[in-house]
């Protein structure tokens, strides 16, 4: 990510706290995740030093340390013998991080990094459908009728459609037994889920659009079908998002 270039004083600005707040060191290694997505603090620079950092946000030596401790953990600086912290590639940076991804979102104009998660999730999801047609029970099949059901008679209500569309989703991952495939689906969804530019678009015809791509994967499980279902999976996903994506007039492709 390209530097923005910075004077001084502008990289060293303390934060504009209105109160000081109960955690410090989570607060400035919140601060500091955003100045390194941002470019303040470029890849391949030295972090600023720790009396710098101490004097910027009026912290002591402790907290800067742990709040160095947690970027570490965040894959954002590696500590090096003799070069002090630096500031690491955007490819060492932990994505599946709420701080790190909701940071690099919100920097991102070209919603690159959105396309990238709803390409992961449809990787899985898909998989997840494939294996959840083979493995569906009764009790599962009505479920998911059930959910489809009641989306068709939420398509005036966004909010409430959206709350049954997650769970529409959650059953069929639940219902494939991948453990750690919904566990990455769901960290992701919880950490975008109230960005506007993942949610875009809403609204009726965006309801009804979506809840046919749904009853298509239902369908397909409900007929043991896993390839029916992995395809009804990811087309289901891809489109979604090319609505939600775009703008009024304005349709897109995901970006593959």
């Amino acid at each position: 990510m390209t530097a923005v270039p910075q004077s001084s004083a502008e990289a060293c600005e303390a934060p504009a706290w209105s109160r000081r707040p109960a955690n410090l060191a989570a607060a400035v290694t919140a601060e500091l995740v955003e100045r390194i997505v941002r470019g303040v603090h470029p890849s391949g620079s030295p972090l600023p030093s720790e009396p710098v950092l101490c004097e910027t946000f009026s912290v002591s030596r402790t907290v800067v340390r742990e709040a160095v401790k947690i970027l570490q953990e965040k894959g954002l600086v590696q500590v090096r013998q003799g070069a002090g912290t630096m500031v690491t590639p955007p490819a060492m940076w932990n994505m599946l991080d709420e701080l790190v991804l909701g940071a690099t979102i919100a920097e991102d104009e070209s919603l690159a990094i959105l396309d990238h998660l709803v390409a992961t999730r449809r990787v899985l999801e898909s998989d997840m459908a494939n294996v959840a047609a083979r493995l569906a029970n009764a009790e599962v099949i009505d479920q998911l009728r059930s959910l489809v059901e009641r989306m068709d008679e939420l398509v005036d209500d966004p909010a409430s459609y959206q709350e049954v569309d997650r769970a529409f989703h959650d059953t069929v991952m639940q219902a494939s037994g991948n453990r750690i495939g919904r566990a990455v689906v769901r960290s992701l969804e919880r950490q975008v889920i109230n960005s506007a530019r993942y949610m875009g678009r809403t609204g009726r015809v965006f309801c009804v659009t979506s809840n046919q791509g749904h009853r298509r994967v239902y369908e397909r499980i409900a007929a043991h079908d896993p390839k029916g279902a992995a395809e009804a999976m990811f087309t289901h996903i891809t489109e979604a998002w090319v609505v939600r994506r775009s703008g009024p007039g304005e349709p897109t492709r995901l970006r593959r």
